[in-house]
């Protein structure tokens, strides 16, 4: 009976083991993919052909700057479709509007509140992908005062939103750029400090 314990108890403790090493693994898998991610960022803005930044600004640069990575602000939301018959007219940093269809909202618990997010998707784009411009309370103190930008791709009644891989618009790094400003709806009664930091 005795050895027959220390067997269960051994496969318990392996049990535990496995789990703790998978989570673990799995968190240090994120942490590698989404620094993939912001090297290739890195690459583009250094690049001569793809990069928002002037010359003499791009001449110096050497990376962006970024939240660490959170899996707290990897977030499952509940994804509501929505398909208005006419684009609306997103407002743009020019003072233009450019057409943006509604293709549905992202609901989600953070810090003990619910929140929404419209999702939006720019008229004849080809991609499934949808454009979520939103500003929370980290804006003018640790990310750009205008907002950022973030993309998912719905999972049926889910949808992931990394906040992680949230990113600032071009009009952040250069004025000559126009970008979409954040519809009021999308204004986020939260601090959501993880992606892209303000650009300096």
């Amino acid at each position: 009976m005795k050895g027959f314990k220390y067997i269960v108890l051994i496969g318990v403790l392996a049990i535990v083991g496995y789990l703790v090493s998978d989570l673990f693994f799995n968190d240090e898998s994120y942490n590698q993919a989404v620094a993939k991610f912001r090297e290739n960022k890195d690459l583009t803005f250094r690049s001569l052909s793809a990069s928002p930044l002037s010359d003499s600004l791009r001449r110096k640069f050497n990376k962006l700057d970024y939240f660490e990575p959170n899996r707290d602000y990897e977030i499952t939301a509940d994804f509501t479709p929505e398909e208005r018959p006419e684009p609306i007219a997103m407002e743009m940093t020019g003072g233009t509007k450019e057409p943006y269809h509604v293709k549905g909202k992202a609901t989600f618990e953070l810090d003990g509140k619910e929140h929404t997010l419209t999702l939006y998707q720019k008229a004849g784009a080809t991609s499934d992908s949808l454009f979520i411009p939103f500003t929370d309370q980290t804006n003018g103190f640790d990310t750009y005062g205008g907002g950022r930008y973030l993309d998912a791709l719905p999972n049926g009644s889910n949808i992931v939103l990394d906040f992680n891989r949230t990113y600032n618009p071009f009009c952040a790094y250069n004025p000559d750029f126009v970008c979409p400003m954040p519809p009021a709806e999308n204004r986020l009664k939260v601090k959501i400090p993880a992606g892209e930091k303000n650009f300096k």
